[in-house]
């Protein structure tokens, strides 16, 4: 039987969401019982030129969103990127569960084979949805979701792979 848009995408954003909001839990625990601020964490860089923390949470939960909204041809909700405490992340990521569990499937299915397009700052980009969801979408979510990860790792957090994969 064939794999659905809907199983490669949905699950695959639920799960990795659901480790990201755990991944945050431990930040928030290391800062507590190192006397960290908490906003140092999240505000928190791998590189100068990097986004911090909260952009990473910011963009994962619009990558999740934004590619199940255009599957199911739906509009996007717009998340004003207000989040600044690890509450408030975690927040974030419910929200962005919310909406993607609440999503027809049988309206994700239907968009193999359809056409998705991208709208940048500086130009609109087609694709077949398949390729968008497997070659654009999914990889650009979980470059967000790992630099969550490296970024509080590279702080101290005891962060190791099971928490990462979930296992």
């Amino acid at each position: 039987m064939p794999v659905t848009m809907y199983e490669v995408s949905i699950p695959v954003f639920v799960r990795a969401l659901g480790h990201l909001a755990h991944i945050l839990d431990k930040g928030a625990q290391h800062a507590r019982g190192s006397g960290l601020d908490p906003a140092d964490l999240i505000e928190a860089r791998l590189a100068p030129t990097m986004r911090p923390l909260k952009s990473q949470i910011y963009m994962a939960s619009d990558n999740a969103k934004g590619c199940a909204a255009r599957l199911a041809g739906v509009d996007i909700p717009s998340f004003p990127d207000v989040e600044v405490t690890f509450p408030d992340l975690k927040a974030r990521i419910d929200k962005t569960l919310d909406f993607i569990t609440g999503l027809d499937a049988d309206a994700i299915n239907a968009s193999d084979g359809k056409k998705v397009v991208l709208k940048t700052r500086s130009r609109h980009i087609e694709f077949d949805a398949k390729v968008y969801l497997l070659t654009f979408a999914l990889p650009n979510f979980f470059f967000h979701v790992t630099t969550a990860y490296d970024i509080l790792r590279h702080k101290g957090v005891a962060l190791v792979k099971p928490d990462y994969l979930g296992y």
